[in-house]
């Protein structure tokens, strides 16, 4: 099989010792004679998998006894309506930092259920910046602020974690979907994380929520069943059937973060990765970033080329030379490497070669 390096923004890659290990164990897991995929998911074994997973998982990123952690189905979308179904407690207001497309998706979603503050908003720039906290105009009446912490189509990330408000008592919401897990974590600053599996954590069909246990148990009257926090808390994320290959896979990629040397570690590998791009996007005028530099995000690096006419043919060389899935979203045009967690160094050191070399040759 070709090598080839997968820069997609997610689904992503995935660290090829762990595919390779799911290959092993696809047919008979541990000696039960079953695969991961026919268990069923209140039997023995595949209790032992999401027991374990979630023990990892806080050992990892140590999360507190009074968080809890669930394992859900219909991905970090589902989140945005999920999230003011049970942190409203009775209020009609929050507020939301726009930083982009996917904190425009939650800010259309959560207007559905109450009124949205827009506290603070990057579209000036076509979001090509963190607005500063200091520049945040919160409502002493809203009942919670939620954040994008990497914007995975812009590619700008927060690299620093907001201050509770001071004035008012109100948890801060975070959408970690493509950066969880890329750096240390401190947990107790936010009263709800979640994100989607797809990026940093495993296959897609899982989201991932991590509560502050006392903002459950408060959803909206009319909330389905399946949509409240502490339907999932009190039967242990088996409320329905859970995405159980999901799980397994994540599972494995929690064990692999581990034996990296957990999130310190595995956060200098990602400045490492993200600085040598960045490098050589900036020490020429054939590509341009155009995020401020503060806030450029060490997993999803958007650039152009200075020649737009040159990107059909940048992407169809950079497919030949196994460098694929590079070719930006749609509604921004250009490229984008997304360098998680999995990607590995040779993969980045492959890529920048290569747009040296078509730099060269195409300048």
């Amino acid at each position: 099989m070709n090598q080839i390096y997968n820069f997609s923004a997610g689904p992503a890659t995935l660290p090829r010792e762990i595919l390779q290990l799911a290959r092993d164990e696809m047919l008979d897991w541990h000696g039960s004679g079953m695969s991961v995929m026919e268990m069923s998911h209140r039997g023995l074994e595949f209790t032992s998998i999401i027991e374990d997973l979630e023990q990892d998982l806080r050992e990892l990123v140590n999360i507190p006894p009074n968080y809890k952690v669930l394992f859900l189905q219909g991905g970090a979308s589902s989140q945005f309506a999920m999230v003011p179904m049970n942190l409203l407690r009775g209020k009609t207001k929050a507020d939301y930092i726009h930083t982009g497309q996917w904190s425009d998706k939650a800010i259309n979603e959560a207007n559905r259920y109450c009124f949205v503050n827009i506290a603070a908003s990057s579209e000036d720039a076509r979001f090509t910046y963190v607005p500063p906290q200091d520049q945040w105009h919160l409502d002493s009446d809203a009942a919670y602020v939620h954040m994008t912490s990497n914007e995975t189509i812009g590619g700008v990330e927060f690299h620093w974690t907001p201050e509770p408000p001071s004035d008012h008592d109100i948890p801060i919401v975070a959408d970690m979907s493509s950066n969880i897990l890329s750096r240390p974590l401190d947990v107790t600053r936010y009263g709800l994380i979640y994100a989607g599996a797809q990026k940093n954590l495993g296959p897609a069909g899982l989201v991932l929520v991590i509560i502050r246990e006392d903002l459950a148990g408060f959803a909206q009257p009319g909330t389905p069943t399946l949509f409240d926090y502490q339907a999932h808390i009190k039967h242990n994320s088996m409320y329905n059937t859970p995405p159980t290959y999901a799980i397994y896979i994540t599972g494995l990629v929690i064990k692999w973060l581990k034996r990296q040397g957990g999130l310190a570690a595995i956060e200098q590998t990602n400045i490492r990765k993200s600085a040598l791009l960045y490098d050589l996007i900036d020490s020429c005028d054939f590509y341009q970033c155009p995020v401020d530099v503060p806030d450029r995000s060490r997993m999803n690096i958007p650039f152009t080329l200075r020649n737009p006419a040159l990107d059909a043919l940048f992407l169809e060389q950079a497919e030949a030379n196994g460098l694929v899935q590079l070719k930006g979203h749609r509604s921004v045009g250009g490229m984008r490497a997304s360098l998680y967690n999995a990607m590995p160094m040779d993969g980045v050191v492959q890529l920048i070669e290569f747009m040296k070399e078509f730099a060269n040759k195409n300048a």
